[in-house]
């Protein structure tokens, strides 16, 4: 699936929740499915700044498609986290570069989130874009 595939389905998916609520419950169930980060990754030089909760994330190179694993130390942010991953993991690395992240503002999460949670969702759309552009340029050299 290309990346507005996946962010359509998710809007979709978020539609049909009547309320807040219900959408953290379903965010919450996201992280618990997320598949555990290997240890060796839970490193300082993996650490996401700018999150309030620690995210820790790693990618490498599979087939020419950026891979990505995760995990947070809080059950909200590893959902955020999985939604993130659900979106730009296995995809090119020149697609993950040019994709939008509009989804993030159509089903409203970025407006429920406190500020310090908001400016960790930036900072992990950041570092997922930057983790494209350095393989990106390993691809390319």
């Amino acid at each position: 699936m290309t990346i507005k595939e996946i962010q359509e389905e998710i809007i979709d998916e978020f539609s049909m929740f009547e309320d807040w609520m219900e959408r953290y419950e379903y965010i919450i169930d996201l992280g618990k499915s997320l598949p555990l980060i290997s240890e060796n990754y839970k490193l300082d030089e993996n650490l996401i700044k700018g999150c309030q909760s620690k995210v820790w994330m790693h990618s490498e190179v599979e087939a020419d498609k950026v891979v990505f694993t995760a995990d947070s130390d809080a059950i909200l942010t590893k959902g955020i986290v999985a939604l993130l991953l659900r979106v730009f993991s296995d995809q090119t690395p020149k697609d993950i570069i040019d994709a939008d992240t509009n989804f993030i503002d159509e089903i409203g999460l970025k407006e429920h989130l406190s500020p310090t949670r908001a400016n960790g969702l930036v900072s992990m759309v950041k570092q997922i874009k930057m983790y494209a552009i350095a393989q990106q340029s390993k691809l390319t050299n």
